[in-house]
């Protein structure tokens, strides 16, 4: 598979759109990790119905329902498809509200080498010189981690570790980026209306009126963000893919550090030096190889 242009793009806007949103989440007060889990994934379904109208996908969306009739596997993997998600939002938004944004965001650190080693042993993909010292570099700011703390917290590693399954079986089930989307959030909604009846705290719209015009929000932002990356996902090899997620956690740090005032221990430098130099050298390649393509056509 050749380096994809629209494909880099595509994952640098979700990036940044995925960083955007731990400030967001901080404006939803009263609401807790599992209401904003909850409306995020109820918001999501129209945020994502309206852009099937505006990029006229409704015939690829019908053709994944006559997939579903016809596919029992396919069927059977989208309950598991959405659970492998959701456990994913749901940490996402549940950390910034406690504090512990940092944690996730070093597991946003290991899940590039996560999906590189996932595309060298499932997809038999091999790393560019450039790509592979900056693999390089990114293991050696994690060893540090290690050596550091002498452990990871459980939800790094569940973030580090959750998404490669995730997207291997959203490859293997060739699902466009808003089809899959939309169907993972009708395998949730229900999960997510019992949970805004039985969990919402009283008066939650009364206290902030603000949240009519927040959650709508966050619905959009979201499947902004969740598009991008899936298409992205797809545009590009596993292992590349995997890299260039480096740019999101660099970001998520900047906005624990720097907007939710997150504490940062200075010995953690040498962790994220080598991992910010990573993202340097995965940026100077994908530059290189697309002039490249450029000149010869592609």
């Amino acid at each position: 598979m050749r380096l994809s242009g629209r494909g880099v793009a595509l994952s640098l806007i979700a990036s940044v759109l995925f960083a955007l949103m731990p400030g967001y989440v901080k404006t939803l007060a009263p609401l807790d990790g599992v209401q904003v889990f909850a409306q995020r994934v109820l918001w999501s379904v129209p945020a994502v119905l309206a852009l099937l109208l505006l990029t006229r996908q409704w015939p690829a969306f019908i053709g994944v329902l006559g997939r579903l009739r016809s596919e029992p596997l396919l069927l059977a993997a989208l309950p598991l498809a959405a659970v492998l998600i959701g456990v994913q939002w749901g940490l996402f938004l549940w950390a910034p509200l406690q504090g512990r944004m940092l944690e996730v965001s070093l597991g946003y650190f290991l899940l590039p080498l996560a999906m590189v080693l996932a595309g060298r042993v499932f997809y038999n993909e091999r790393l560019r010189p450039l790509q592979l010292l900056a693999v390089i570099c990114a293991v050696l700011g994690v060893f540090h981690e290690l050596w550091l703390t002498r452990a990871f917290s459980w939800l790094t590693l569940v973030t580090a570790l959750g998404y490669p399954p995730y997207f291997m079986l959203r490859r293997w089930m060739r699902l466009d980026a808003l089809s899959g989307f939309i169907l993972e959030m009708a395998v949730l909604a229900p999960l997510a209306i019992w949970m805004i009846v039985n969990w919402s705290p009283p008066g939650a719209f009364t206290l902030a009126p603000q949240l009519w015009w927040l959650l709508p929000g966050l619905g959009l932002l979201g499947t902004l963000a969740f598009a991008a990356m899936m298409a992205s996902s797809r545009l590009l090899p596993l292992g590349l893919f995997g890299i260039l997620s480096y740019v999101e956690p660099v970001l998520l740090f900047a906005v624990a550090v720097i907007f939710l005032g997150e504490a940062f221990n200075p010995a953690q430098l040498w962790t994220y030096l080598p991992i910010w130099l990573a993202v340097l050298l995965i940026g100077w390649d994908s530059a290189k190889l697309l002039r490249k393509q450029a000149r010869q056509g592609l």
